[in-house]
């Protein structure tokens, strides 16, 4: 695949102004609220695309199409998992959290929060949860830094190295710059030119010629939910990834960051069409592309996006649709990068170095973080082959299995105990970690199951046996009350 001119103006163009939209909320940003949460001001819609934008990634243009391209429709259960479980956690979650956050003294993170929820001074759940964090995120920033890298090097025709270079800089840069503010603001650009890409290129091919004649030659099991090879085990596997997103902290961060608990129903109605409808696209781009290469198969199905948005379209919409795929993978490496830095800033250098930091250090040490944490995870993808892709699965799953549970008890239950919430967050990563090691009959079932089952049920049973203290049931009630 030959680069052309309008194609390279046209995707330089759109980086230019997503760094420009970095130096604009750096000029917003005052504060260490402002830099982690935007000080809790952003917009219903912004709140919605972002939340969109971070959590489908490279995922939604590239691993979803190409899937579809080579097994059908039947690959849609993930999906539909997706939309079951992004719903409830909008519905059960995200006003719950806003509110509960900020009545326990304005938490900003997760490991604070439920530090503060539990009254936790000895510090132990806020390092329990930091470190899982920390360990996660990194994998899985470095996984999607492999992804633009690709991008860069199929596209550009550059080595692997400098395009990984050029890819992380451009990401570490706005995020650097403009925390919150900017990482929301980009998501919501990148959430809007995802969502044209993903109903432009499946229109537009369908209407091909040999896209037409092709749907008349189609096998029928392409367009079949169900196969011959679907199994109980695989289908609840697929249907399960919705539970993570109930522990997955760069989505959770949105929730905490909106303006006000009232826009909660406005933002999960923008955010849900938005994924309903992008996701349709997905599949629909996946369909076109197995009848358009029906007579040359792609080498590699994931990149059958890129291939129909070169084949169908001139060069300066191609240029665009092109830097939509950049767009998925930069939305959500720039919010893993963000909740890294919130997590070395509020909750290892004030929380055990400097507690009487000022806003502006905090702030210094936040982006100091986010350069760190891209430096560690460029050298994890240095080598494009590592085995840290599998581990996007992984962090996944040990942040549902981990995480899910203890948000969840936290915000229903009023006996759940700082105990229990240790217990859940170690029992569920590491029943991820080792249900990952066993194959074969029930193991090969999607490793969040077990592992938000037992983290759920350790947890129960670990805060009967520790029952959580009077001053904090009544701070559990105090707060349903403002619900």
């Amino acid at each position: 695949m030959t680069i052309e001119l309008p194609i390279l103006i046209t995707f330089v163009g759109y980086l230019v102004l997503m760094m420009a939209i970095g130096l604009w909320a750096y000029k917003a940003t005052d504060s260490v609220d402002d830099y982690i949460l935007g000080g809790r001001g952003m917009g219903p819609a912004v709140t919605a695309l972002s939340v969109g934008a971070s959590d489908m990634s490279g995922w939604l243009l590239l691993g979803l199409p190409g899937a579809v391209y080579l097994g059908g429709l039947g690959e849609a259960w993930i999906g539909i998992g997706l939309v079951m479980g992004a719903y409830l956690n909008w519905l059960f979650v995200a006003r719950r959290l806003r509110v509960y956050t900020e009545f326990t003294d304005n938490a900003l993170t997760l490991p604070d929060f439920f530090e503060k929820r539990f009254k936790d001074n000895k510090g132990l759940l806020k390092l329990v949860s930091a470190v899982t964090i920390l360990i996660f995120f990194t994998f899985y920033a470095s996984s999607g830094m492999v992804g633009g890298a690709i991008l860069f090097e199929k596209v550009f025709g550059l080595d692997y190295t400098l395009a990984l270079i050029i890819g992380s800089t451009i990401i570490v840069a706005y995020t650097f710059v403009g925390g919150f503010f900017a990482v929301s603001w980009t998501d919501f650009f990148q959430g809007c030119l995802m969502l044209i890409a993903l109903l432009i290129v499946p229109v537009v091919i369908f209407s091909q010629p040999e896209t037409q004649h092709g749907l008349d030659n189609i096998d029928p099991a392409m367009l079949q939910f169900f196969s011959s090879n679907t199994t109980a085990i695989g289908l609840i596997s697929l249907l399960a990834w919705g539970l993570g997103y109930f522990g997955q902290p760069h989505i959770l961060s949105r929730f905490m960051a909106i303006k006000s608990a009232n826009d909660i129903t406005v933002s999960r109605r923008i955010a849900m069409s938005w994924m309903v409808v992008a996701l349709i696209g997905a599949l629909a781009t996946g369909i076109a592309g197995s009848l358009y290469f029906a007579s040359e198969p792609l080498t590699n199905p994931e990149t059958v996006f890129i291939h129909l948005a070169h084949a169908a379209f001139n060069p300066w919409i191609g240029g665009l649709l092109i830097a939509a795929i950049l767009s998925a993978i930069m939305s959500t490496i720039d919010s893993q990068l963000l909740v890294c830095s919130s997590v070395i800033t509020e909750d290892f250098y004030k929380k055990w170095l400097r507690p009487a930091a000022s806003s502006q250090e905090l702030m210094l040490v936040g982006r100091i973080g986010v350069v760190a944490i891209a430096i560690i995870a460029g050298i994890i993808a240095l080598n494009p082959e590592s085995s840290v892709l599998g581990l996007v699965s992984y962090a996944w799953a040990g942040f549902g299995a981990a995480f899910g549970p203890v948000v969840l008890l936290a915000l229903f239950w009023q006996d759940y105990s700082r105990n229990g919430a240790v217990t859940t967050i170690i029992v569920g990563a590491l029943t991820v970690v080792i249900w990952k090691q066993l194959e074969g009959g029930i193991f090969d079932l999607y490793e969040i199951v077990p592992g938000f089952l037992f983290a759920t049920l350790s947890g129960v049973i670990v805060s009967k046996l520790s029952t959580p203290s009077d001053e904090i049931k009544q701070q559990f009630r105090v707060f349903t009350s403002k619900l």
